[in-house]
């Protein structure tokens, strides 16, 4: 089995009122227990917001801290999904029912090694 990253790309700003967040919030949970139940979950991790980032870089032996996200943008990786699969079809199938559960775009991309 191969391992993907599906990133959850999450638009800036506060999160969708109760009334369209809770049924979000649902979907994902029952995607998580198809997950789970397919024997492909590896890990599910949600992130605080962008802003509460720390970007580190170290250059001539120095190494310089600076807070809030590496890139400025309208959108951001908001949580994480990590999932077994025999191939990218087989990914793609999970990062199509996460985009449809989420309402959000996800980027599916091979984990090396």
């Amino acid at each position: 089995m191969n391992h993907y990253l599906l990133s959850i790309m999450q638009p800036d700003g506060d999160p969708p009122p109760p009334e369209l967040f809770e049924p979000i919030m649902a979907a994902v949970a029952a995607f998580n227990t198809e997950l789970r139940d397919s024997g492909s979950w590896v890990f599910v991790g949600a992130l605080h917001p962008a802003s509460a980032a720390t970007v580190v870089r170290a250059r001539d032996n120095q190494v310089l801290l600076t807070d809030g996200p590496f890139v400025e943008a309208k959108e951001h990786v908001g949580g994480i999904v990590v999932v077994a699969a025999k191939d990218l079809d087989e990914a793609l199938v999970w990062g199509r029912k996460l985009s449809q559960a989420t309402t959000l775009p996800i980027e599916v991309r091979p984990i090396q090694g």
